[in-house]
């Protein structure tokens, strides 16, 4: 009894302490009882929860939020994470809940999800209830008898009256939350007047008991698919055909070529473009790779496990959704990378680093499902921009050098449930399982990081897939090692494979065949191209994939002479990594990369950066570890063999160059390409400038210097009739129009 009391004694000294050091140092921001104050959000939702996790944000801070990092003493910091878990998690007297939670979740249907949303479903004029559960019954009961946020109405000049909620109002513009769930951007020189409102929400007087006990209920986050039927906004149609002035998919058209029929910015006058505005990601780990999405005239870009939702005008936030990094990953995705997002309907999809698929609501960010797709502990992870493929979203996996087994999912749009997965490394027994003679075939890599593409005449999706693990030693995956270093082509509707075609066979040097799959329509044939790492470019039938050309596009290459009438490579002699070190080119970063391509339809010439490069090639025995990636080798320099990185125009009639920009700068070329039908080609060079070039000569006409890294895509929107070019320069987003 004496040391129960004795335990107890010192708990609560703790929480005292606790306490006085939250009031001193955090109720400014967060509140008394951590339900917000006046410089900061409320604490009590969210998924940070242990004792560990509060530790570790108060020691480390949140980069590019507004809260620090504090320097706490191991006693004092135990204490104040100790006072805020059981704000979190304080407990409250049953009996302070009076009302029947049956009663009040009938209620609730039938009065309060048209503006409410519970776990994905409902609509978002009003605040998100699904963790309502987390405030105070005293606190709900209050916000029920009298609701906060006004209303406004808004004359604009063309006789319209709009009313809604503004979500944010500045001198400028109002950005205006509509009572039908729409939003709109409304600059200031539109509005006549504007007046304040009541709540658009009732008190609640009748069954309120009823409606506290039933929001007491909802503590759980959306964890798995919940959702409901995608609600009205872009259609599927309109990312088929995009409509004038959108981009609404990450490559801008589903056949995978960055080609705008925007043509105001042109050869004529690309020399009065300016930066128009710039919004910089405070907190990214690196350059962005994200490539900005938009639609009705709002940008979606993103951050690792973060999205924000921009006025295409302006580049002024709209909002803001952010989950923490995850911890103990491997690869790719441990360093930050996302690409960017989907988009249908009312929904914005985009994965997180440990392998989540989430759909967030289009005008508001909020949280509608999320799916796992994998097991990050595992080693996987994930990157890429989904794509939208009917009623479907298609998501791949990183991982491609931590020893994972690959795969590509499609879920419902609606409701996050997975619809197909297929595995492009086989099971054991299972058809392709054969070209694995070995041990590896568990851990055979093949990840899907790359975005896809579709063909909407023949319902046919074409993936791209990565390189066969160990890296650099095939002795225990003798064969091809299907479906690896490959472009696979699938029934979108069922994941059924129609047909694959591999370009390196049992694969030695890390060359993904993750470079954009191409679809072109020329000269009567069904096209799918591809400038593949490993030197070669590719022209295939896409219906049957069938090789009909495959031409070297680098003069630095080395691994085999040539491609055969079979398709296969025919390899040459002592290219095999050994343990001493084997010179072979291209590098491991390729002849070509994942970077985006473009071609402009009637020229046949097809855009895409290509380096003259060699390594050394080496093998070693290490064996798969959760956590560690799975090379068996490395590489190093060769000396002598950089022959720089070039721009270079394909003619598709011949597979050979019709033009190059040389010299186009050091480092990885990330920026990857955009062409319009004003008759230019922009790209980001090696040296930190934005450049527009001729698209049918290659003449350089316009730059603008930023001094960052490209590692994200360019793309084209217009909005009230002007068109922009944006593009991730470093870690802010940067969008160029005519003066």
């Amino acid at each position: 009894m004496r040391l129960w009391l004795l335990l107890a004694a010192v708990a609560v000294l703790g929480q005292d302490a606790g306490k006085r050091i939250y009031t001193a140092r955090c109720v400014g921001c967060h509140g008394e009882d951590g339900s917000g104050g006046g410089h900061g959000p409320g604490i009590l939702a969210g998924r940070i929860r242990s004792r560990q996790a509060v530790s570790d944000v108060i020691r480390n801070g949140i980069p590019g939020t507004g809260m620090p990092a504090f320097s706490f003493g191991a006693a004092e910091l135990g204490a104040v994470a100790d006072y805020v878990v059981t704000l979190k998690t304080a407990p409250e007297d049953a009996s302070a809940v009076t009302g029947d939670a049956t009663r009040g979740a009938r209620m609730f249907g039938e009065k309060c999800t048209g503006c409410h949303m519970v776990r994905g479903r409902g609509g978002v004029l009003g605040p998100d209830l699904t963790v309502a559960g987390q405030r105070s019954a005293t606190k709900l009961r209050a916000q029920l008898a009298k609701p906060g946020g006004a209303s406004v109405t808004l004359t604009l000049r063309d006789g319209r009256v709009v009313k809604g909620v503004a979500k944010n109002r500045s001198p400028f513009d109002v950005q205006l939350l509509g009572a039908d769930g729409r939003l709109q951007l409304l600059r200031r020189e539109l509005i006549v007047s504007e007046k304040e409102e009541p709540s658009l929400m009732p008190a609640v007087t009748e069954g309120r008991e009823d409606l506290v006990a039933y929001l007491k209920t909802l503590k759980q986050e959306p964890g798995v698919a919940a959702g409901a039927e995608v609600g009205p906004g872009i259609t599927f149609a309109e990312i088929t055909k995009p409509r004038a002035g959108d981009w609404p998919s990450y490559n801008g058209r589903l056949d995978g070529n960055r080609y705008s029929s925007l043509a105001q910015i042109n050869r004529a006058n690309v020399g009065g473009v300016a930066a128009r505005w710039m919004f910089p990601i405070a907190g990214a780990p690196g350059a962005l790779q994200t490539t900005p999405v938009v639609v009705d005239g709002v940008m979606f870009v993103t951050s690792v496990n973060e999205a924000f939702a921009l006025d295409a005008r302006s580049g002024r936030e709209i909002w803001h959704y952010k989950r923490a990094r995850t911890k103990g990953l491997a690869g790719d995705a441990a360093s930050g990378i996302n690409r960017g997002v989907a988009v249908l309907g009312d929904r914005v999809f985009m994965a997180t680093d440990d392998a989540h698929l989430i759909a967030l609501h289009r005008a508001t960010g909020q949280l509608i499902w999320d799916v796992v797709m994998a097991d990050y502990r595992e080693n996987y992870g994930a990157t890429g921009a989904p794509l939208v493929v009917g009623d479907l979203v298609v998501a791949g996996i990183s991982g491609g050098d931590e020893g994972v087994r690959g795969f590509l999912d499609a879920y419902k749009a609606s409701t996050g449930e997975r619809v197909w997965r297929f595995w492009t490394i086989p099971a054991h027994g299972e058809k392709g399982s054969e070209t694995w003679v070995g041990r590896a075939l568990e851990h055979g890599c093949g990840t899907t990081w790359l975005t896809g593409t579709y063909d909407t005449a023949s319902g046919t999706l074409y993936w791209p897939t990565g390189n066969p693990c160990p890296d650099y030693n095939g002795d225990e995956r003798k064969g091809d090692n299907l479906y690896t270093d490959s472009v696979v082509a699938l029934d979108a509707k069922t994941g059924r494979l129609r047909w694959h075609y591999q370009f390196t066979p049992h694969d030695l040097h890390d060359w993904d065949a993750t470079e954009p799959p191409v679809l072109v329509d020329f000269e009567g044939r069904k096209l799918l191209v591809q400038g593949n790492r490993n030197g070669f470019f590719y022209t295939l039938d896409r219906e049957t994939g069938k090789v009909l050309r495959a031409e070297p596009f680098v003069k630095k290459l080395t691994w085999a002479s040539g491609i055969g009438a079979d398709g296969r490579p025919m390899l040459l002699p002592g290219h095999a990594p050994t343990e001493e070190g084997q010179r072979t080119c291209p590098n491991v970063a390729g002849a070509a990369n994942w970077t985006s391509t473009a071609f402009v339809p009637g020229t046949g010439l097809y855009y895409f950066f290509a380096q003259e490069s060699c390594n050394i090639y080496s093998k070693n025995g290490e064996w798969w570890q959760a956590g560690e990636s799975f090379y068996g080798g490395g590489t190093r320099p060769s000396p002598g063999d950089d022959g720089g990185k070039f721009l270079k125009a394909i003619d598709l009639r011949t597979g050979k160059t019709a033009w190059e920009i040389p010299n186009i700068g050091g480092g990885i070329l990330g920026s990857g390409l955009m062409a319009t039908a004003g008759g230019l080609l922009f790209y980001g060079d090696g040296r930190g400038a934005f450049v527009a070039a001729d698209s049918s000569s290659g003449k350089l006409l316009w730059h603008f210097n930023t001094g960052q890294a490209w590692k994200g895509g360019p793309m084209t929107y217009s909005v009230d009739g002007k068109q922009y070019v944006a593009i991730a320069a470093g870690t802010t987003i940067v969008s160029f129009g005519l003066n």
